[in-house]
């Protein structure tokens, strides 16, 4: 019997449908006749887009990670990476070479976006991009940017970050997939060129040569690549480690008649000053206003009868993400990320301000002027009642990021809790918000009679510096920020003069340094941290602490990390351990 084979031809893809193909012999013969009619201008275009894609090439492989290091040396040096490179695609079939030479552009492209993230990050924040947890803070970057510059401003950042997170991989890839062409068309000089610059990159890393102080031989492009992994591997291994150490607390279990008996019947108030930092108190620029203003308000604050004692404290966070340090400072925890806050504030570890709350003997309330949407912390944080920005009965104006001025803030405060009649003495969290970047336009002190509803800081907002003409100038943000931190001080313990009683315990402290553009590269994580209180026997618990006398610690007065402060504070007004999970 015949056999019958059946054929069936193969499917027909995309590039092979007839009106693809004939577009696309119509645009060939179109550049072919350009390029006939005017060779030398199509030869002048030719070498220029090649020139253009090995400088994107080269540039990303040599693009550091600071804008410390974003100096003209640092692209004087031959990358590793391009050597390699060049030797695998002259190895390569013409279609896997394409394929490898995309890969690797686009790779490329997405690396020199992180690259440029670590570098705000690394100014703002004091660390690198995280490319697990650090997503969500964009949006918060964003929301800065509007309030600080505007919402045009903020828009056109907004355009210009999303075009380069999409067109820079795909013009590096282009890049890529064009220069591994015009290998594989000289393919004999370019494996000549290849050996060449191979030998050439170690001799030079064998015998050390530099150029403008750099090493000529580089392989920064593999070890930004190294360091992102080596984060995202650190950063998953911590999460499970964290989540063990947050169980463990060893005042987990203290009954509430046993917490902080010391300070029954006492006002407890927690003060932050946003971006108070050690640089406020020891910097040149700063140091000097900022220091006639701690030792004015000490001496004003002894007339009045209260005494204080500082010292130092080392910030889990720098130059922003306040909210870390919040929760490191009132849970004795080390919260140096946005994974371990998510994790402590879903567990239920003792935060030093739920202590109070745990006690049933005090009110506790919150102060935050910042917070502008729903806060669900409040709940861990042991508040009962939380007055954010909408609900102070403020009607001024904003002062850039800041939505209210602090002496507005604690009058509000003053009004609606501290200086009402109360059955029970209260604790409040306070944050304070005036010295926040950019630092423009800052507050000034008017009469504490005169603040009514804030309608009187419109005038204050007009007269003030414009965030655009301070952010950008090193030097003026400085001075700003100098200025911001002795107005915040000021109206906080103006406030206390004016309002507190014997039985008013005032802790306040700086949340972070400011950003390295102000504080310095290289600048320390500390901040000041004060306790105030007219009562003796408030200060003499601490006495075996070797704080500073008054509101200004000296250069040699103890630094402890910001985590231990809370079982130190528990312990020195009498709270008895009893330990839990762990």
């Amino acid at each position: 019997m015949p056999v019958f084979t059946h054929f069936r031809p193969p499917p027909r893809t995309a590039d092979d449908t007839p009106g693809l193909r004939a577009l696309r012999t119509r645009l060939t013969r179109r550049r072919d006749a350009w390029r006939a009619r005017r060779p030398t201008a199509a030869r002048v275009l030719r070498r220029t887009v090649t020139v253009l894609a090995a400088a994107l090439v080269l540039g990303a492989l040599l693009l550091p990670n600071t804008l410390a290091a974003l100096q003209p040396n640092r692209f004087a040096r031959i990358p590793v990476e391009a050597v390699v490179g060049a030797v695998l695609l002259l190895c390569l079939p013409r279609v896997a070479r394409l394929v490898a030479a995309a890969l690797f552009g686009a790779g490329l492209g997405a690396l020199t976006v992180l690259n440029v993230l670590d570098m705000g990050f690394t100014e703002y924040l004091g660390r690198g991009f995280n490319v697990v947890l650090d997503w969500g803070l964009l949006d918060d970057a964003q929301s800065y940017v509007a309030d600080s510059m505007g919402g045009a401003v903020a828009a056109w950042a907004a355009v210009g970050a999303v075009a380069l997170v999409v067109l820079l991989p795909l013009l590096t890839a282009l890049a890529a997939v064009r220069l591994g062409e015009l290998l594989a068309a000289h393919r004999e000089r370019a494996a000549r060129g290849a050996l060449m610059a191979a030998t050439v990159w170690m001799t030079c890393v064998a015998l050390g040569v530099q150029t403008f102080g750099v090493p000529v031989a580089t392989r920064s492009a593999s070890a930004a690549l190294e360091a992102q992994a080596h984060r995202v591997v650190d950063t998953l291994r911590d999460e499970a480690a964290f989540e063990k150490e947050a169980e463990a607390d060893r005042f987990g279990a203290t009954p509430g008649e046993e917490l902080v008996p010391d300070l029954r019947g006492k006002d407890v108030i927690f003060a932050f000053i946003e971006s108070y930092g050690r640089s406020a108190v020891e910097d040149p620029v700063m140091a000097p206003g900022v220091g006639r203003v701690l030792d004015a308000r000490t001496k004003a604050l002894a007339g009045a009868g209260f005494r204080a004692r500082s010292g130092w404290l080392t910030s889990a966070t720098y130059g922003g993400s306040s909210w870390l340090g919040h929760s490191t400072f009132l849970s004795g925890l080390w919260v140096d990320n946005q994974q371990r806050y998510r994790t402590v504030t879903a567990g239920d570890h003792l935060t030093l301000t739920k202590a109070f709350e745990k006690t049933g003997d005090w009110d506790t309330v919150g102060v935050m002027p910042g917070v502008q949407k729903a806060w669900p912390e409040a709940e861990w944080y042991g508040l009962d009642k939380v007055y954010d920005a909408f609900g102070m009965g403020y009607e001024g104006p904003k002062f850039s990021w800041s939505t209210m001025p602090d002496q507005y803030a604690l009058e509000a405060f003053q009004r609606l809790e501290h200086g009402r009649k109360r059955d029970r003495p209260l604790m409040a969290e306070i944050i304070l918000t005036s010295s926040h970047q950019p630092w423009a336009p800052i507050p000034r002190m008017v009469g504490w009679d005169e603040l009514g509803d804030g309608s009187v800081f419109d005038a204050v907002a007009r007269e003030g510096e414009k965030p655009s003409e301070v952010i950008a100038d090193g030097t003026r943000s400085r001075q700003e920020y100098g200025k911001s931190v002795q107005y915040s001080v000021t109206s906080l313990t103006e406030w206390l003069e004016r309002y507190g009683t014997d039985d008013t315990v005032l802790v306040f402290l700086g949340d972070h340094q400011p950003i390295a553009r102000v504080s310095g590269d290289g600048a320390s994580r500390d901040v000041p941290v004060s306790i105030v209180a007219r009562d003796p026997k408030v200060l003499d618990a601490i006495d075996d602490w070797n704080w500073t006398e008054g509101l200004k610690p000296a250069p040699d007065a103890p630094v402890w990390r910001m985590s231990s402060f809370r079982d130190r504070f528990l312990t020195a007004y009498g709270s008895v351990p009893h330990p839990s999970g762990g």
